[in-house]
């Protein structure tokens, strides 16, 4: 890891659509101590605002252009058309890309699709932002296809949308300066990749060495002299056998066994 903690918080850039809410919930939770502070940026100022080093990380969405930026990929979104209520569209689950032949399309400078060819009937000007081109639909000047949770940011009361088929998607990725990863960005990528908290990247705790169990039947581990320490002691230790007893050894019971010997 590289870079020091020169900010006294982390700071986030996300672009529109993006909710980051769950990550920035799980960041206060895990580290208290170091505010996360959030900076909405559009999808074309995204890059910039992490090379200048005004965010530590940021939600944007891919492509990312150069080499000097690293992203993971998160998820990829569905592809809608937005258009009025009162549309034919409006009527269908969804709408396949050659039936936007003779519809006038809105195509933002803001677009957030990667284009070969962008469908239907193209404007005279293109708006400015996606924020535009959704007042013009309002208005019935012509549809636009947008990521889902840009139609869902930008919703309203007279406009709906459907999905698309055979079209491009867009994804989201995070995605930070190389240069710059610091602790504080290693914490965030594991808080979206849902690791623990003591599998961060880089900053994983030490497992303490786990205790030596006793061996099995430690506890009941015998003295010398106890049952089982040797076969003879063990013999000695108890009461003598029955057959040591019946015959006996050198004493009064043993002189009796014998035959008196005849004097001559």
């Amino acid at each position: 890891m590289t870079g020091s903690e020169d900010s006294p918080a982390f700071r986030l850039a996300y672009v529109p659509g993006v909710t980051p809410s769950k990550w920035v919930r799980i960041w206060n939770e895990r580290l208290p101590d170091i505010p996360l502070t959030l900076l909405q940026v559009t999808a074309p100022e995204a890059c910039g605002v992490l090379r200048r080093g005004e965010a530590d990380a940021g939600f944007v969405r891919l492509p990312v252009d150069g080499e000097d930026l690293s992203a993971i990929p998160l998820y990829e979104e569905t592809t809608v058309v937005v258009v009025p209520k009162d549309h034919l569209f409006a009527a269908a689950d969804e709408v396949a890309v050659a039936d936007l032949d003779d519809e006038l399309v809105l195509h933002p400078l803001d677009d957030t699709l990667d284009w070969e060819h962008p469908p239907g009937r193209p404007a005279v000007e293109r708006p400015a932002t996606t924020a535009d081109a959704i007042e013009l639909v309002a208005a019935g000047v012509g549809l636009l296809i947008v990521p889902q949770s840009l139609a869902r940011l930008h919703h309203r009361k007279d406009l709906t949308y459907r999905t698309v088929t055979d079209v491009p998607t867009s994804r989201v990725a995070l995605s930070w300066p190389q240069e710059a990863t610091t602790d504080r960005v290693d914490d965030f990528i594991g808080i979206v990749r849902g690791r623990t908290v003591n599998s961060t990247r880089g900053r994983r705790a030490e497992v303490e060495p786990k205790e030596k169990r006793p061996e099995k039947g430690g506890a009941r581990r015998q003295q010398p002299g106890g049952k089982g320490s040797g076969r003879g002691t063990g013999k000695a230790a108890g009461k003598p056998s029955a057959k040591n007893a019946r015959r006996g050894s050198g004493g009064p019971k043993g002189a009796k066994g014998g035959k008196p010997r005849r004097r001559p």
